[in-house]
């Protein structure tokens, strides 16, 4: 079969002959084989095209390189290929593999073309001394930050909390940089560029400067020079020029093509990144199976074996493709999917067949995973009390996205139904397909909306009913300490907190009093609306949050066609108001409130207190953890801040959304079902935890296995006492591993801590409980 490789550069392989100099070129995903006569194993970039270019002499490939291709019309058996020098050629088939490497994103702000910013980075060695900022949280971006670190100050900026789109070698690389304790390197989360300026370009390390809207304030960098590594967008105009088309208007849209690579134009296959699978190894066996079956030599893709044992408790002999398109049928939100992104969710998910009455997840769980139901029903059961408040979704519906955002604890308790099948897919995965989606975070976004809304406001009312207060509904983002709205203003509209928490103050006299504090699942601002008089108190972000922003009007609306929901908003207007004056009228509660916020409470799910009139210093509660967890304590009861009676020892807060398991290269920081947050026996004690952890609640200790005996030291005094912390130091059988509170999940008593307080000092909090701890104090 005679065949012609058009090159638009003067090499093979341009996209990977532009990565960084001496880059590591990893050969994932690993289970799956490599079908090619074309060598590929993880190594540099340099290794990689040289067994490239070798091979290629070996093969006699017919290259033709500087061979741009302008334009291709035609199908199969009749192209023509249209040459930027104006010559053409003539082919049965097409076979496109042009990447996305000649639409790369910028900044889109103002100064995103300045001198100082670049969107490529050749040889890492060329620079020296310099800050350097780079964006993006991809795996070029965290290459990039890696190679420049050695011989420079490195700062990352990550639009999101983690870095879920890397390759799992880059996450890991990256997250140990971080924490380094010998040439850190810094990072920016849930941060976006405003702008770039140039700012003394004489000065080093002050040449520019990048401001920055993050999770904490507005913060100005000054650099040398700005990296940016967005990525890119598929060459949409010259792939529509060709006849081929796209399933969506999304920028971020590929062209749909069949599981054998072929897009609508007959004769015309789609392979690589263009297609939607960036990763070298699966391009080659995509090529692979493409040359093999224009052959005539069918072939199934490496992945079908994975996929068929994946998918036996749908049909035990299951045709994938099939399985594939029929989940795609099912389930509305993957339709925009293409085959090949469908693969891989579908690679990372796991099938489930509960029989009927098995409880999925219960109310209250901390589980954050998403399901998809490809068939029968659950239940999904709104308030355990109350049977009634059970709703069933069906085949194609999704559940668990309230979880997965909030990251609280779940809102109902979800009951298998009868033939019910079920798509489970784990948290990262899922924000990893958001965010190269956008029609699944809409989906996902719109679906949170009417049900916080049913769930917090409105349980009675159906998605009909809802229909314009979900219409008119949008999503908000505060940074810690950003205004909501101030005391004063006119009341237009009502705040659900969707993730994070707020405080309600008011301005009395010449002094701000906190009236109270709202977590995730509460709403704020309803007092205006009900009484249309301005706002009575301010409400700000006490941690990153973000609100769903229900319109006054409509939310009034309504109230008038469902006197339940009237009755239920008039209920917490009446408590609220209640509470308010009693808060006002004492300015300690208030003070209590502002030092539990200040703690770490607006993020947390549970938090060790002791009340220190009650406290005897006996060092019960952390002798009772360090016997509980191999004679290393998890927390210091001496320090901590304390206020008034209240004292917060160093113990872990169980944060909503944790800093120490976003940045753990093993993976070993989990959550339990109840809401523990714990670290497993794969922790490699790299310190990383500890570091990130903003309460100082997390420290590396070597276990001691030794079990103490309480007879034998009360009858000869000698050996270990009980509950004494050994402090053993690390060796080559001992290694240090880092330690945390975990609430003793796997102790059916309850912390030890708080069982081995004799007067009843101690106490685990959750975020219910601190108004009516203010109020009790």
């Amino acid at each position: 079969m005679s065949h012609i490789l058009l090159e638009a550069s003067p090499h093979i392989a341009n996209t990977v002959y532009l990565y960084q100099k001496s880059k590591f070129v990893m050969s994932e995903p690993m289970v799956l084989p490599l079908r090619s006569p074309l060598p590929f194993a993880a190594g540099s970039r340099e290794e990689v095209l040289n067994k490239w270019a070798h091979r290629a002499d070996e093969l006699k490939v017919n290259v033709r390189y500087r061979a741009e291709v302008k334009r291709i019309s035609g199908s199969r058996g009749d192209f023509t290929l249209t040459l930027s020098d104006g010559s053409t050629l003539h082919a049965e088939t097409v076979v496109m593999a042009v990447g996305l490497q000649g639409n790369i994103r910028k900044l889109g702000v103002n100064g995103d073309d300045l001198p100082v910013v670049q969107y490529q980075l050749d040889d890492p060695d060329e620079y020296s001394g310099e800050v350097i900022v780079v964006v993006g949280a991809g795996d070029a971006a965290i290459e990039n930050a890696l190679a420049l670190i050695k011989q420079n100050r490195v700062i990352l900026v990550n639009r999101k909390g983690e870095f879920s789109r890397a390759k799992e070698a880059n996450n890991q690389a990256v997250l140990a940089a971080i924490q380094s304790k010998t040439i850190p390197l810094e990072c920016y989360y849930n941060s976006s560029v405003v702008r770039v300026e140039v700012q003394d370009v004489a000065t080093p390390g002050k040449r520019a400067r990048i401001v920055l809207n993050t999770g904490d304030g507005v913060a100005e960098v000054s650099c040398d020079r700005i990296i940016g590594r967005l990525g890119a967008a598929p060459p949409r105009e010259f792939v529509e020029s060709c006849g081929v088309r796209f399933p969506s208007d999304d920028p971020a849209a590929v062209p749909a093509v069949s599981t054998q690579y072929e897009s609508n134009v007959r004769g015309l296959y789609i392979i690589g990144a263009l297609a939607g699978y960036p990763l070298i190894k699966q391009s080659i066996n995509q090529g692979y199976e493409v040359i093999e079956s224009i052959a005539g030599r069918e072939v199934e893709p490496a992945d079908t074996p994975l996929l068929r044992e994946k998918f036996k408790p749908i049909d035990a002999d299951a045709d994938v493709d099939a399985v594939i398109a029929r989940i795609q049928k099912t389930i509305p939100m993957l339709a925009a999917l293409t085959p090949l992104q469908m693969r891989e969710f579908l690679l990372d998910s796991v099938v489930l067949a509960p029989r009927p009455g098995k409880v999925v997840f219960q109310q209250n769980d901390y589980t954050n995973s998403m399901y998809f139901i490809l068939g029968g029903r659950v239940a999904v059961q709104m308030r355990q009390e109350d049977p009634t408040s059970s709703i069933r979704l069906n085949e194609g519906q999704f559940f668990g996205e309230m979880g997965l955002i909030s990251g609280r604890r779940r809102s109902a308790t979800v009951i298998a139904g009868s033939d019910c099948l079920l798509l489970e897919t784990p948290r990262r995965s899922m924000l990893r397909l958001m965010g190269s989606v956008s029609s699944v975070e809409r989906a996902i976004d719109e679906a949170f909306l009417l049900r916080a809304i049913q769930a917090h406001i409105a349980p009675g009312c159906s998605a009909t009913e809802l229909t314009e207060l979900v219409r008119t509904a949008r999503v908000c983002h505060y940074r810690a300490g950003e205004v909501l709205f101030h005391e004063g203003e006119p009341g237009d509209c009502l705040h659900l907190i969707r993730s994070g928490a707020v405080m309600v103050s008011r301005q009395l006299a010449d002094r701000e009093v906190v009236l109270a504090y709202a977590p995730a699942g509460k709403y704020v601002g309803e007092m205006a609306l009900l009484s249309d008089l301005p706002r009575s108190a301010t409400v700000k972000a006490a941690v990153k949050t973000e609100t769903i922003r229900l319109d006054g009007a409509e939310f009034k609306a309504l109230m008038r066609r469902h006197d339940d929901v009237a009755v239920r908003v008039r209920d917490v207007y009446a408590e609220r108001l209640t509470h308010d004056i009693a808060m006002a009228a004492n300015p300690q509660l208030s003070n209590i409130i502002s030092f539990l916020m200040q703690q770490g409470m607006g993020e947390a799910t549970d938090v060790l207190l002791i009340d220190e009139t009650l406290c005897v210093r006996c060092d019960h509660c952390e002798r009772a953890c360090a016997a509980t967890h191999g004679n290393v304590s998890r927390l210091d009861r001496d320090a901590g801040p304390s206020l008034a009676n209240l004292h917060v020892p160093t113990s872990c807060r169980h944060c909503e959304h944790p800093h120490c398991m976003k940045d753990c290269p093993p993976d070993a920081i989990h959550r339990a079902p109840n809401g523990e947050v714990y670290i497993d026996d794969s922790c490699i004690g790299c310190g990383n935890c500890e570091k990130n952890c903003p309460y100082d609640v997390i420290h590396m200790g070597v276990p001691d296995p030794r079990n103490p005996s309480v007879l034998g030291w009360l009858l000869t005094g000698f050996g270990l006492e009980p509950g004494a912390e050994t402090h053993l130091q690390p060796s080559p059988n001992r290694k240090k591993y880092a330690v945390k509170c975990d609430m003793c999940k796997d102790l059916s008593g309850g912390p030890a801590c708080v069982r081995a307080c004799p007067t009843g000092a101690a106490m685990r909090v959750s975020p219910e409980r601190f108004v009516e701890l203010a109020g009790e104090g």
